[in-house]
């Protein structure tokens, strides 16, 4: 089988069109279906149904599905072999991060790794925490740079880099503001402005509540942490942020019964062969990431709620 078919299968089967599928490879969308119908004509079925713009495979598609993926993985394993022969940092590093790193931690990073290795090409797709999981889950991405999961996946390896404290915010014009130290009872008899309670960070919220036998009212729901911050701050409702995201339009609130924080780092799966691009950038990450550890914060995992003495 042609390598270059196989690939633009696996592309229409992932993306579910034709037209995407072509945008990643740069290619036209008639040479995509080309290269499909070339690899159907070899195997004589059928890999995909085409019903108006759905694209979905057929059970032959489904069937080569597997293989493709571990013939084109093998592949890139046998590209890197070679490549890390010449000692040279170099190729194209596939990353995934979200929106808040993106804009508030990993600037530096790349400005310091582009001068120190400019032979890399760097592809940055920008996905909620939990879709850059997905993606390095299914080795769609080498990298992921993310709010960490709380739980472990032992198919993946998790390296702590930042602990990201959390602040409970409100506006400065809302009743609760003018004490600056509330409950979470009290919390919980107001609106709140959340990131979605299904994210990393939602989970940490709704888990705190939980262990109090609270229920959370939340109004508006969004996994864009500036959204949320703007929201909060015309007094829409309270909400819990990176306590680096404070500005003058929000009161941080201190709350007796506990504090949050959640962890960012690397993820990746433990059976891909790290290039050496990918190895470079972990090393030039951590040399940005927090310097030393207390006990009593986790060694890996996405978030933390302990009560106050």
């Amino acid at each position: 089988m042609d390598i270059q078919n196989l690939r633009a299968f696996l592309l229409v089967a992932e993306q579910g069109s034709f037209s995407l599928a072509a945008e990643r490879l740069h290619l036209t969308q008639p040479a995509v279906s080309k290269r499909v119908a070339l690899l159907e004509q070899q195997l004589g079925c059928e890999l995909f149904d085409r019903i108006g713009r759905s694209v979905t495979p057929t059970e032959a598609g489904l069937a080569l599905l597997p293989h493709a993926k571990a013939i084109v993985q093998q592949l890139r394993s046998a590209e890197q072999a070679v490549r890390d022969l010449s000692g040279a940092v170099g190729g194209r590093l596939r990353l995934a991060t979200s929106h808040h790193i993106g804009l508030h931690r990993l600037p530096p990073v790349l400005s310091t790794f582009s001068e120190t290795h400019p032979q890399v090409q760097i592809d940055i797709e920008f996905k909620d925490s939990e879709q850059a999981y997905d993606q390095i889950t299914q080795g769609k991405t080498e990298l992921a740079l993310v709010t960490l999961a709380p739980g472990n996946d032992s198919n993946l390896v998790t390296l702590p880099l930042w602990h990201d404290p959390l602040a409970f915010m409100i506006a400065r014009g809302h009743p609760l503001a003018a004490g600056g130290t509330c409950t979470l009872a009290e919390l919980a008899r107001h609106p709140a402005i959340l990131p979605g309670l299904n994210t990393f960070t939602g989970q940490i919220v709704k888990r705190l509540f939980a262990e109090h036998a609270l229920n959370l009212q939340v109004s508006m729901a969004t996994n864009y942490l500036e959204t949320i911050r703007m929201m909060a701050s015309v007094g829409l409702g309270w909400t819990v942020l990176p306590r680096s995201m404070l500005d003058d339009s929000l009161v941080a609130l201190a709350i007796r019964e506990t504090e949050i924080e959640r962890t960012l780092g690397i993820v990746y799966h433990r059976s891909r062969s790290l290039s050496r691009a990918a190895s470079a950038f972990i090393g030039i990450l951590q040399a940005f990431g927090d310097a030393a550890r207390t006990d009593d914060r986790p060694a890996s995992g996405g978030g933390l709620a302990t009560a106050r003495p």
